[in-house]
């Protein structure tokens, strides 16, 4: 078990879930993409996935001051030349994004446990960074129209919103409507761990 940093935070659903999306990552992601990682939270998966893509340089990013110390704290002590310091961004917010392109984009759990404007942002920031094949990816549970949805997702999205009426797991299909609207098509559905999904948006390229 890798130590703890002092002042970084750690989650076991990391743990869990890092793996997976380490094996839907790297083969989607060429040597020398430019990935950014939006609600980075403690920066477990920074670390993970820096280590393990050394070709890749990962810039991770959060809008929490503890999430941002904690990603500094695993950054120092994992000292990887790949993974750059934290930012802060607001996805909601564009004035908080970067400027820099993009050839990926990846965010973990951030749509469920945040409101829809951040969802928002976040596909209106992917249209304005991805790079023209860049991708877009995301990780959690989602509800879909003609598939049952889990019971431990039920009991989930019931205790987000209960904790914030603005929280909740979202329909796919909003979501990719959303996407559709910023020039970002789906092209793979995945099936994860623990009935979450792995959705992988890449940028529509324009009609000739």
């Amino acid at each position: 078990m890798t130590p703890v940093p002092a002042g970084a935070l750690t989650s076991p659903a990391t743990a869990r879930n890092r793996q997976p999306i380490l094996d839907v990552l790297a083969p989607r992601l060429p040597a020398g993409a430019r990935v950014l990682e939006v609600a980075s939270g403690a920066g477990e998966h920074a670390v993970f996935m820096a280590r393990a893509l050394p070709q890749v340089s990962w810039r991770p990013t959060d809008l929490s001051p503890e999430a941002l110390a904690s990603i500094a704290a695993w950054r120092e002590a994992a000292d990887l030349p790949s993974l750059e310091p934290p930012r802060r961004l607001d996805a909601a917010d564009p004035a908080s994004w970067p400027s820099e392109p993009a050839d990926a984009i990846v965010c973990v759990n951030m749509v469920h446990i945040s409101p829809w404007s951040a969802t928002e942002g976040l596909m209106a920031g992917a249209e304005r960074l991805l790079a023209p094949d860049g991708r877009l990816f995301l990780y959690g549970p989602y509800v879909e129209a003609d598939i049952p949805t889990a019971p431990s997702n039920l009991a989930f999205d019931a205790s987000l919103r209960a904790r914030d009426p603005a929280w909740g797991l979202r329909d796919l299909a909003e979501v990719t409507a959303l996407a559709a609207a910023h020039g970002l098509m789906l092209a793979e559905r995945i099936a994860m761990p623990a009935n979450n999904l792995s959705l992988v948006f890449q940028r529509r390229r324009p009609a000739l």
